[in-house]
């Protein structure tokens, strides 16, 4: 009589697989290693530790696989005592080395060579006797060069500042403000702080 599918897979033990991933010099640990049994569907990935653990059964394939790391299979026992199995699962690194590509905008060098040489070109900026920039340059350029993020946010902080000064700050002190005084002055002049009787 022949067992159905079904009927072998209960006879099948589950077992607690379980272990740590360590990269292929064995010194730290690979978080997100993907592991899966392919023909169930099911898996889990390492934590940021490399542990890892989930259910199989016994006679399951399990792949580990991680990019740049080479794939690796472990085969789950058949007929084991014991309902657990801790691994130290060390990944062997996957390299692969790809031929050099030269770009280039022609099809030849001597064509871009000639490009280049006929191009007409002049610079635009001098350059004095020592070989710095002219102050006349360095001042075109600093006229035209957009704000940095630094200038900007202290420009704000400043503008922020003053508005909270102008709202909520001390009113000027009149005493020594000079237009006051001429004001001042001239109210005299005028008799406007004379006693009307």
């Amino acid at each position: 009589m022949e067992k159905t599918q079904a009927q072998d897979q209960k006879e099948r033990k589950v077992i607690q697989l379980s272990g740590i991933i360590l990269n292929s010099d064995s010194t730290d640990a690979v978080p997100g290693v993907n592991v899966y049994v392919p023909k169930k569907g099911r898996g889990t990935s390492s934590g940021r530790f490399g542990y890892f653990s989930m259910p199989v059964l016994e006679g399951d394939s399990v792949v580990f696989s991680f990019i740049g790391l080479k794939r690796q299979t472990y085969v789950v026992p058949k007929q084991m005592v014991d309902d657990k199995i801790s691994l130290i699962l060390t990944m062997q690194d996957d390299e692969i080395t790809l031929a050099e590509i030269e770009v280039m905008p022609y099809p030849t060098e001597d064509e871009f060579k000639r490009a280049v040489l006929a191009m007409n070109y002049e610079a635009p900026m001098s350059i004095d006797s020592r070989g710095n920039l002219s102050p006349a340059t360095l001042l075109r350029w600093a006229e035209n060069m957009p704000a940095s993020g630094n200038e900007n946010f202290r420009g704000f902080q400043q503008g922020q500042v003053m508005q909270i000064q102008d709202r909520y700050g001390p009113r000027p002190f009149r005493l020594l403000d000079p237009f006051a005084w001429s004001q001042f002055i001239q109210s005299i002049k005028r008799g406007d702080l004379k006693k009307k009787d």
